[in-house]
């Protein structure tokens, strides 16, 4: 890919900005237009008889820490942004599954930490909490944010018709990215996928060539795909 290149930033804020911030040091020009925006909730937390927290977004961490106090939990986080997040919150203990809700799943059922709260969205990609019951292991979860789809610009549309790679993170985003590219010439258009979950939603609105996968669940591993 030319330096300098547009690339269109998908994620909602704040992420956006700090994926334009690494885009911009690789040498792209990024184009933050998220399809997703966050919409707080202030949400009752009773976190009688929990043991410890999950998160699967930053996001996630923002809302728990908004609506409660309580710091003192070991937090287990599907990654290391939402580990970091966890700790920038004055949570001590957080423990990263380095991977998807897959490997958050397994990496709370070998700790085997107690019954565990999961903070997140009104409607998540992946229902962490029933995967950690059917595994026979106490889990409730509470919705601490709404995310909600918005229209790009008339202007980040037009960058369609020329050569542009689309950072999607999340199969949200990719579902609206499908009916915003459902019948238009894809053109020169580079389609790069968090992982191949994240990309399934796309599979039919563009040829293979143009959709990729990071080989591993994790921004940095987003990124590198810029340079294929």
């Amino acid at each position: 890919m030319v330096s300098g290149a547009p690339v269109w930033i998908t994620r909602a804020q704040p992420g956006a900005a700090a994926t334009a911030q690494r885009v911009a040091a690789l040498g792209f020009r990024p184009v933050v237009d998220p399809l997703l925006a966050i919409e707080p909730s202030l949400a009752k937390i009773d976190l009688s008889g929990i043991a410890a927290l999950a998160f699967t977004s930053a996001n996630g961490v923002e809302g728990f820490a908004r609506c409660n106090a309580r710091r003192d939990l070991p937090v287990f986080t599907v990654g290391a942004a939402t580990a970091k997040a966890a700790k920038d919150a004055g949570f001590a203990h957080a423990f990263s599954a380095e991977g998807d809700v897959e490997a958050l799943e397994r990496l709370i059922i070998d700790a085997r930490p107690g019954p565990v709260l999961w903070a997140g969205a009104q409607a998540p990609a992946g229902d962490l909490v029933a995967a950690l019951r059917a595994q026979g292991l106490e889990a409730r979860g509470v919705a601490v944010y709404a995310t909600v789809e918005r229209a790009p610009s008339p202007a980040t549309l037009a960058l369609l018709d020329a050569p542009l790679s689309v950072l999607v993170h999340s199969p949200r985003a990719a579902r609206a990215l499908g009916r915003i590219l459902a019948g238009r010439d894809h053109g020169d258009l580079r389609l790069l996928c968090l992982s191949p979950a994240v990309a399934a939603p796309l599979d039919k609105i563009a040829e293979p060539r143009f959709v990729a996968s990071a080989p591993r669940p994790d921004e940095s591993a987003l990124l590198q795909l810029l340079d294929a």
